[in-house]
This record gives C-alpha cells, structure tokens and sequence, in this order.
C-alpha cells in the first residue's frame, strides 16, 4: 500500500506574466508529448502500463537466487509489468512451503509438482501452482568413474533425503543398474523398498549432496540441478540421469505456487507467465541446456496437483 501523499504548500503569488509564460511552456510541452505518443503507435499501452505499473512489491521464495536469469526476471518485471520482485533464497527445501503458508513470502518458485503434493497431503496444506518454468533432469554425478557400471560394489552413494527426491534418486539409480525397487519402484519408493543394491545409498539433505561429492565423502551423488549449478559441479561428471521429456516426467514440472486464496491474483498470474518470456528464456536455457520447458496454464497444472495428491493420499494410506 502507497503511502499517504504529503500536504502541498501553499501556493505562492505569482505576476501575470510570469503565468502567462508558463501556461504557454505546458501547451508546448503537451503538444511535443502528443506528438511522441502518436508515433509509438502500439508500443504505448505497454510502456504505459509498464511505467504506472501495480506499484507492488511481491516477494518470491527461490533456491537459486543468484542465477543470472532471476536478474533479467526481475529487471523484466519492473518494466513490464511495474512490479518489484523481492527475492528470498532458501537453503533448504522444506523452509519455502511453510514461508509462503505464512506469509512470509508471496510466491515462490523451487518445487516440481510431485513435491508440492506430497506437502499438501503431509502439511494438511492447500498451496497451488499458478504457472511453470520447467522439467530438470535429475542427475547422478561422479567424480572418480565415468560409468555407473564402474562404481565399486558397496560404493557409497548420497540421494536427497525429502520423500519426493528420495524416490526419484532411487529410481535414476535402478535405471541405472545400481539398485532393484520391490514392485519395480514408483514415485513414493523409500531406501526400504530396495530389494537388492550394488551400491550403499545413503541419504542426505538434499543441499548437501554436492558437498558429499566434492568432498570425497561418497563416490557418487544424485543431486538436484540448483544445488549442482551452485556448487559448480561440471556436466562431464554426470553419469546417469532420468529423460525429462518422456511422459512419466510430467509431475516433476516446475511451478510458480501461491496460497489457494491468491491463486487467481492477476499480478501472481502475470509474474508466473513472464518466465517464459524471450529474454528470460536465453538467460535460463545457457544455465540449463537439458531442461525441457514447460508452459500449462494454471487449471491444468492445478488439475495434475490434484491428481498426484490422489496418489500420495493413496501412498499414505498403503
């Protein structure tokens, strides 16, 4: 909310002509601004609404604040939209949902929809996607074999420990002939439904697979593609990895989520659509050439949550 205008002063006496010279300097100056809008044609309802704007300020949870994409996101939003973006990074992946439950936050923009519903059903929350950026490959990373084949049996291996991510890990790494899943696996798999193993899977919190890795800890590491980026690790070291344009990938979309009640605030809408704009969009492909990017509207994406909550509901209930 602006604040109250200030009190004008006192308007001061001023001599006839000194008045008749400044009418005659606004005549000009709104003769010369016609004449600037005339020739912008329809480039003026944009730049219009840009420069008077909402005037909002909304702030957005990430876990990858420092990516040169959010800067021209947040440049963009400015001036298209008059919107100013707080950005508020989070380390951990189980801090953003209950931020934005609270209202510490207005949005934010760090979940693929498998993990949201997994939170609303354990959370008793109703959070919502409103928009999507994109499907990220989940990648497991070495540094000592160029092959999943070549780890040594009982290497040790770290997978992100939130139920969600767990799952996904274990299953790159039976794809990868590291593990057997009891039924095959699915996308609530636990290390207890590992049947049979090469390797040790041990997992950690998901912000410090990386650091397992680089520090020799482990021998490989399934680690999300913010935290690897973060942590500089280099694309030659991925040894294995799931295919994020295959179907079975839908739910691990990305999303814009919002409390339900602002599910369908205009500014939220537009700010979840200006991802995927142009000059975004070159900014975030050269940081991560193997996402596939998405763009569902906010019905479908919503459609699919609760289709996913109906499982992790079913998972719970098994």
């Amino acid at each position: 909310m602006s604040s109250p205008a200030p009190a004008l002063p006192d308007k001061p006496k001023r001599r006839g002509p000194l008045i008749a010279a400044v009418a005659a300097a606004v005549v000009v100056l709104i003769a010369v601004v016609a004449i600037v809008l005339a020739t912008r044609g329809d480039d003026t309802t944009t730049t219009a609404a840009a420069d008077g704007g909402s005037g909002e300020t909304v702030k957005i949870g990430v876990a990858d604040k420092s990516l040169d994409y959010w800067k021209t996101y947040v440049d963009l939003a400015q001036s298209q939209l008059g919107v100013t973006v707080e950005l508020v990074n989070f380390s951990d992946y189980s801090l953003p949902n209950p931020a934005l439950a609270e209202g510490e936050v207005d949005l934010n923009q760090f979940q693929h929809i498998q993990y949201l519903a997994n939170y609303n059903v354990t959370a008793d929350d109703d959070i919502q996607p409103i928009g999507a950026t994109a499907i990220y490959p989940l990648p497991l990373y070495s540094t000592t074999v160029d092959d999943p084949a070549a780890l040594p049996q009982g290497a040790k291996v770290a997978i992100p420990n939130d139920a969600i991510n767990e799952a996904r890990g274990l299953l790159v790494l039976q794809s990868a002939g590291l593990l057997t899943l009891a039924g095959g696996g699915n996308a609530f798999s636990s290390v207890e439904d590992v049947e049979s193993s090469k390797v040790e899977v041990t997992p950690i919190d998901a912000s410090q697979t990386a650091n397992a890795l680089q520090s020799g800890s482990v021998a490989a590491a399934i680690v999300n593609v913010n935290y690897a980026t973060s942590a500089g690790l280099p694309e030659d070291d991925v040894i294995a990895q799931d295919d994020p344009s295959q179907a079975s990938a839908a739910p691990y979309v990305n999303i814009f989520a919002a409390r339900k009640e602002d599910a369908g605030n205009e500014t939220y809408l537009e700010l979840a659509k200006l991802f995927q704009d142009p000059a975004v969009q070159e900014v975030f492909t050269q940081a991560y050439p193997n996402a596939v990017v998405e763009a569902p509207d906010a019905a479908q994406l919503q459609a699919d949550l609760a289709e996913v909550e109906d499982d992790a509901r079913a998972a719970a209930g098994a």
